[in-house]
């Protein structure tokens, strides 16, 4: 049986608002594309990260196309990411939250090169926080087995 999902005006409503907002700061399929492009660049020659990701990743451009879903998804609500971005990191054993700041400092590097504004920058930066934050917690509470969070995790502010 085909079966054809149709979005509900509110899902449809609610992600024409987030690309209004996203396009009003500058927002766009092609910003996201640069700054994927651009980031992943800083991360395959970063000594610290590259190798984790060189490890990992087989197919970059498939990769990428990947990553800029997920942005897509998160930045405009394209809603066209499908995976399990916590899973993929709990499977790293040694990753850890010097690798989260390092990740940081290069997606805001990047971010503070490329972003059409500040209001841009501090959005976008904040989103990048946010994943990063609950990624580290996850794997604190799943990997870890720090059911109390014993200690909050806070990364650096773009």
């Amino acid at each position: 049986m085909n079966r054809t999902v149709t979005a509900h005006p509110h899902a449809i409503a609610a992600r024409a608002g987030r690309q209004a907002e996203a396009a009003a700061m500058g927002i766009d399929a092609d910003f996201i594309a640069a700054l994927v492009d651009r980031f992943y660049a800083a991360v395959r020659d970063d000594a610290d990260l590259g190798p984790i990701f060189g490890e990992r990743v087989d197919d970059w451009p498939a990769h990428l196309g990947q990553m800029n879903r997920f942005w897509q998804s998160i930045l405009l609500g394209a809603g066209t990411f499908s995976g399990n971005p916590m899973m993929k990191h709990l499977a790293i054993p040694t990753l850890g939250q010097p690798h989260f700041e390092r990740w940081l400092a290069l997606f805001y590097g990047t971010l503070n090169d490329i972003a059409p504004t500040p209001a841009a920058r501090d959005h976008v930066g904040a989103k990048a926080r946010m994943i990063a934050e609950s990624l580290l917690a996850g794997i604190s509470v799943h990997r870890d087995r720090d059911e109390a969070l014993s200690s909050k995790v806070e990364l650096p502010h773009v």
